[in-house]
């Protein structure tokens, strides 16, 4: 039997909206984005889940447990597949980033690999701590449909694993709030 991860981003914040960095700050889903979680259980009820792993994040378990509960199955938290931490960032806007940190914020956005945001995670320890995550989850389902509610650099980096993407489509790739995609593990 065939083991498949749906990957699931959040609901919409309002700092989505205004492009504030959230990292692992920790705002609610606004009310677009509970709507839009709303159509994703929709979506998500004719794709048979087995099991949900969270993000312990509030943006992300409110996602989670509103799937759930259309889909009548348990929210497991998660911590390793939280979004990464970006130190000094979090909580700015993208304008005052870029204004305080021109260099370094410039790289990020070019080559991700070779920069930390101050005080902040690595891509790689991120990247060690989610595939981690994943291949616990992974054993603990064999053979079931797990649905995995996270963020954006999470996502990314399970798709350059699973998908063999470039990996320095971590900051450039199109993820909107409320995306999702199954991938089947073999």
């Amino acid at each position: 039997m065939m083991t498949a991860i749906v990957l699931i981003r959040h609901g919409e914040t309002d700092w989505n909206i205004i492009g504030r960095y959230q990292g692992q700050a920790d705002p609610p889903l606004n009310p677009k984005g509970r709507m839009q979680a709303q159509k994703l259980a929709k979506e998500l009820s004719q794709n048979s889940l087995d099991v949900i792993y969270s993000s312990p994040l509030r943006r992300t378990l409110e996602t989670a447990k509103i799937i759930s509960n259309k889909l009548k199955i348990d929210v497991i938290n998660e911590p390793r597949i939280m979004e990464i931490h970006q130190g000094d960032w979090q909580t700015r806007l993208r304008t005052e980033i870029e204004e305080r940190y021109p260099d370094l914020f410039a790289a990020w956005e070019i080559t991700p690999w070779e920069v930390t945001p101050p005080g902040g995670e690595h891509l790689k320890e991120v990247q060690q701590r989610v595939s981690t995550a994943l291949d616990d989850i992974i054993r603990m389902n064999n053979g079931k449909k797990i649905g995995i509610v996270t963020h954006r650099i999470p996502i990314a980096l399970i798709k350059v694993r699973y998908q063999g993407m470039d990996p320095d489509i971590v900051r450039t790739i199109e993820l909107p709030n409320a995306y999702w995609e199954e991938i089947e593990i073999s």
